[in-house]
């Protein structure tokens, strides 16, 4: 929903700019005439409040973008995640293998270890 909203914003903005600038350039618009906008006439206009005007629709033109491009920026960072979660998995479960193999081995040994003890101990002729 944001999306949609975000570029609502941003083509309006851009159409009230590009209108703005068609409609008001060239031989026929003398710089003392009123400003129109979709033949609205807006009145006389100082350079000063057309140059603020158009600060007012390029912020809300950057509001769109802005919306626009944060949604994608979060499912970006959301794949980005996803994607080291499924290396943190595969990660721990090798290392709970590895884990799991090792501690099988220190109970073979130690299964050994026992054995010999307990051969040495009824057989005293094999230290000699």
């Amino acid at each position: 929903m944001i999306v949609i909203i975000g570029l609502f914003v941003l083509v309006v903005a851009v159409c009230v700019a590009v209108a703005g600038v068609l409609g008001n350039s060239g031989a026929a618009h003398p710089s003392g005439d009123s400003f129109a906008i979709f033949g609205q006439h807006l009145g006389t206009m100082s350079t000063g409040q057309l140059f603020l005007y158009g600060i007012i629709v390029g912020a809300v033109a950057m509001l769109g973008l802005s919306m626009l491009l944060g949604v994608f920026n979060r499912r970006l960072a959301s794949h980005g995640a996803r994607r080291q979660l499924k290396g943190s998995q595969r990660e721990t479960s090798d290392v709970r293998a590895d884990r799991d193999r090792l501690a099988q081995q220190l109970q073979d040994e130690q299964g050994e270890r026992l054995v010999a003890t307990q051969s040495g101990a009824i057989n005293p002729s094999t230290e000699a």
